[in-house]
């Protein structure tokens, strides 16, 4: 296996590259509004670190979000793309999966990174690797009573920290690919099944057709 991860669904332009046992190489460069400048230079960064081509990656496994809309379709495009050139499989994986199996907890906690509209991309897991809800939208305020106390990882938690009292500082607060792709690595192993590459919108992209929106182009 050589197995090839990315995500943009956070402010994170995340790549990696793991050969089934440990990752070879990784980048990764916070700016939320450079993901399409940032991504394919990544992507050949850590391939020339770990001394392998494009070609010879066997499976590509993409961060599918929850995230916002441009951001998140710039991974989930550049992943196709490269999966119908090289003829290899194209897995998805939450992006919250992936913080929290980089945050190595043991007891069950809280993922939350920001949604922007002040709100928050947020999932309950029992470990680092074990999901025990669906990812969702929300206001931090209504999550009140549900997180106080609460372990909480990612930057949502930590824009937050008024309604995540339990967050954890020391732990990543932007995807890791690095992690990503050891969660992948490990379920392909074990046979498990993954997401289709399909995005995890939640809600509707900020930027829409104006109500009553004339045509005005000739039939």
């Amino acid at each position: 296996m050589l197995l090839l991860a990315l995500d943009t669904a956070t402010p994170a332009v995340t790549v990696a590259l793991h050969d089934g046992t440990c990752v070879l190489a990784e980048s990764r460069q916070v700016d939320a509004r450079r993901h399409g400048e940032l991504l394919l230079p990544a992507v050949d960064r850590v391939l020339a670190e770990a001394g392998h081509k494009l070609d010879e990656v066997s499976d590509i496994v993409v961060g599918v979000g929850p995230g916002p809309y441009t951001g998140l379709r710039v991974g989930l495009v550049t992943a196709a793309t490269f999966g119908a050139a090289l003829g290899v499989p194209v897995h998805g994986l939450c992006t919250l999966d992936g913080l929290a199996h980089a945050s190595g907890l043991t007891e069950p906690f809280i993922v939350a990174t920001d949604a922007r509209r002040k709100e928050v991309y947020w999932a309950r897991y029992g470990d680092a690797r074990t999901r025990l809800t669906e990812p969702a939208v929300d206001r931090p305020a209504d999550l009140a009573d549900q997180v106080a106390g609460v372990p909480a990882v990612g930057a949502g938690a930590l824009l937050y920290d008024t309604v995540f009292t339990g967050v954890r500082r020391e732990a990543p607060e932007h995807q890791s690919a690095a992690a990503l792709a050891e969660l992948a690595a490990g379920k392909l192993a074990a046979g498990e099944e993954l997401l289709p590459p399909q995005p995890l919108y939640l809600r509707r992209p900020d930027a829409q057709v104006p109500a009553n929106y004339k045509v005005v182009t000739p039939r």
